[in-house]
């Protein structure tokens, strides 16, 4: 029985908890999610374009 009453303690806690927590509205989450998106695929671009001219220029080195 004693497992019960822990696990119902960390149950009770993790509400207080949660209670604390300070959530993000509606437009703060599609702003952040955005900035996410973007600089992803930026840096997305740049390791492409850094990996095709590093590819090439071992290319070159090769030949």
């Amino acid at each position: 029985m004693k497992i019960f009453s822990k696990i119902t303690k960390f149950v009770t806690e993790v509400k207080v908890e949660m209670q604390k927590v300070s959530w993000s509205d509606r437009n703060e989450l599609i702003g952040s999610t955005g900035i996410v998106i973007i600089s992803t695929a930026l840096l997305a671009i740049f390791i492409g374009i850094v990996d095709l001219v590093l590819a090439r220029f071992i290319n070159i080195l090769l030949r």
